[in-house]
């Protein structure tokens, strides 16, 4: 799950009633001086840091809504009293009815913005789906976080949608992780196998020696404690603390790392404490070590201590939480955490279908391309005719305008206006010319009787 996510409204102690909604993104804050605690000064108001994305296609649209709604003191008032449960089930949306007409107001442009932005990408995708056919059921899933049906307004039951989308989508935001890191081993071990098909059987042979040498050297690596393990934390104690493992403190190293001094532990804050086990196995600079399941790895341990601490599955731990983890018997577990070199991600059967679906989608792409290129050549063909059309069209108008001006030369004339005729030019051609019918009579010649 994203770092910046947080399971809860709840204080943030940089700004007293500072509440955020269940998975929604909570903005990093500066410890409160405790000195300053009783003083009657006016806070300083400071830019709140820029939080990073949840990867929700409706991230924008749920941190606007957030920020118009802590604007309402009614309603942070009630979310003071709530319950997580209260909060993750959206029953809490009915109080929207009593926030602020000037909150409601902005909550419903929102709204608008968000629908209308919805269905500019709907349409973008149907454009582009046009000979692929369209998944109507997949574009309209992007509605889920609110009541397309009325788009003019943000009412409560708007609200309980948006908080149930991103409770639901963010749970499932783990799992998704886990599946595609299993779709990129798997695409991994079928482009080895192909490279390994196209080898002579002597190359073949060095190619998998060379691989599982790569593999032996890659388990090569020291003990990794097992996460949330006190051994696990003292060596973070020692090694990034720098202070002396005898003096370990699970209430003094919780404060440590609690970075934001918001009283809990994060997703984000329990993932660096896994950064020195993770060393011990990945080196970016080593070919046998992948940085992708390096990030694999850390969610697997961040999962497991939730799995153990986080009794009220809020995704946080609290300082209570942590001090009663740390007095149990698992505590001192000091057996060594079973790395993803030592799993099966995979079965064979789950990688021949995955490589049978591989097979059909680059069948599919083929017939495309196919498709396509035969697309072009017709058109390239049909451009071709229209350009011999075009030029038959221009000759052709051509010889048109050469005989317009043929019918419309001038006549040749004389000073007096009598015809004159041009060497070549035909004398019975010309307009007004008789030709005489009878012949003149050579001397010496006889006309024939009459």
């Amino acid at each position: 799950m994203h770092p910046d996510i947080r399971m809860c409204w709840k204080w943030s102690s940089a700004s007293d009633c500072f509440l955020l909604l269940c998975f929604i993104i909570v903005a990093e804050s500066v410890p409160i001086d405790k000195i300053k605690v009783n003083k009657v000064e006016e806070p300083e108001v400071q830019a709140s840091p820029e939080t990073q994305d949840t990867g929700l296609y409706y991230d924008r649209y749920l941190r606007e809504v957030i920020d118009v709604l802590e604007t309402d003191k009614h309603f942070r008032e009630k979310l003071q009293t709530a319950d997580i449960e209260e909060i993750k089930s959206g029953r809490m949306a009915k109080e929207l009815n009593l926030v602020s007409h000037l909150v409601r107001t902005k909550l419903d442009e929102l709204k608008r913005q968000e629908v209308a932005r919805l269905r500019m990408l709907i349409k973008a995708k149907i454009d582009a789906q046009q000979e692929a056919g369209i998944d109507h059921h997949a574009l309209l899933k992007q509605f889920e976080h609110l009541n397309h049906q009325n788009p003019h307004s943000f009412e409560p039951e708007d609200l309980e949608l948006l908080i149930k989308t991103a409770t639901s989508d963010l749970e499932n935001y783990d799992k998704e992780r886990h599946e595609e890191f299993k779709q990129y081993e798997m695409l991994k071990e079928h482009e080895r196998r192909e490279y390994l098909k196209s080898l002579d059987e002597e190359k073949r042979k060095e190619e998998e020696a060379k691989f599982d040498e790569l593999r032996k050297k890659h388990k090569e690596h020291p003990k990794i404690n097992h996460p949330g393990s006190k051994d696990q934390l003292k060596e973070v104690w020692e090694e990034t603390d720098g202070l002396d493992p005898e003096d370990f403190d699970p209430k003094t190293f919780f404060k440590l790392h609690d970075t934001n001094g918001d009283g809990f532990l994060d997703e984000q804050e329990m993932e660096a404490l896994f950064t020195k086990e993770l060393e011990k196995i990945y080196d970016p600079n080593n070919a046998e070590d992948d940085m992708m399941e390096m990030e694999e790895e850390r969610l697997r341990m961040r999962e497991h201590v939730m799995k153990e601490v986080d009794v009220n599955k809020d995704r946080l731990i609290s300082a209570e939480e942590f001090q009663r983890a740390s007095e149990k018997k698992e505590f001192g577990e000091t057996d060594p955490w079973e790395t993803l070199d030592e799993q099966d991600l995979y079965s064979e059967g789950e990688l021949q279908e995955f490589e049978k679906r591989l097979s059909n989608q680059e069948n599919e792409l083929r017939l495309k391309s196919d498709d396509l290129l035969k697309q072009r050549e017709e058109l390239e063909l049909q451009q071709d005719q229209l350009h011999a059309q075009k030029l038959e069209f221009h000759q052709a108008v051509q010889q048109l305008e050469q005989k317009k001006q043929a019918q419309h030369a001038p006549v040749p004339e004389g000073p007096n206006g009598e015809l004159r005729f041009q060497p070549g030019m035909n004398p019975a051609a010309s307009p007004g010319h008789h030709q005489s019918q009878e012949q003149p009579v050579a001397d010496g010649q006889s006309q024939p009787p009459q």
